[in-house]
């Protein structure tokens, strides 16, 4: 554990106003980020792309299942990991209990990754994970959409 400063009440309360001042500044240059991420252009996709999933191959467009809406969150995990990043661990293991509340608003969820499915699947079952994850190792998808890079396309 890492050795921290001792102060009085008084300093403490002034060092924590500070702090909120900037977590204020924070929230409101995240509310600005958000708005202008809603504000996004749609894309129209031509290209069919695949993904390999539970159900075996599926399109792009086979992934938003009943709903008008997807959202792709791409899990980073390279085709020759065992194990998928932590960092995107830590979030998945909030996804099964958003995916309810996002059908009632009209949205679908879907993990991408470019790892093979047997191995997503190894890592959903070993977590509890319900929510879709599908495999793009196949396809060009996450390069188009410049989560993954050439320099790591096989």
């Amino acid at each position: 554990m890492t050795d921290h400063v001792i102060v009085s009440h008084d300093e403490w309360i002034a060092a924590r106003k500070r702090f909120l001042a900037k977590e204020r500044e924070f929230t409101h240059l995240r509310d600005q980020l958000s708005r202008e991420r809603r504000e996004l252009p749609w894309e129209h996709v031509e290209k069919n792309y695949t993904f390999q999933s539970d159900k075996g191959t599926e399109t792009l467009a086979d992934l938003f299942g009943e709903r008008s809406q997807l959202i792709v969150y791409h899990f980073m995990f390279g085709p020759e990991w065992e194990i998928g990043c932590k960092s995107c661990s830590f979030w998945a293991d909030n996804f099964n209990g958003i995916v309810d509340h996002l059908k009632q608003r009209d949205v679908s969820l879907v993990a991408i990754s470019r790892g093979p499915l047997q191995k997503l699947q190894a890592q959903a079952r070993n977590q509890g994970w319900t929510f879709k994850w599908v495999s793009s190792l196949n396809s060009d998808f996450n390069f188009d959409y410049d989560v993954s890079f050439a320099a790591n396309k096989e």
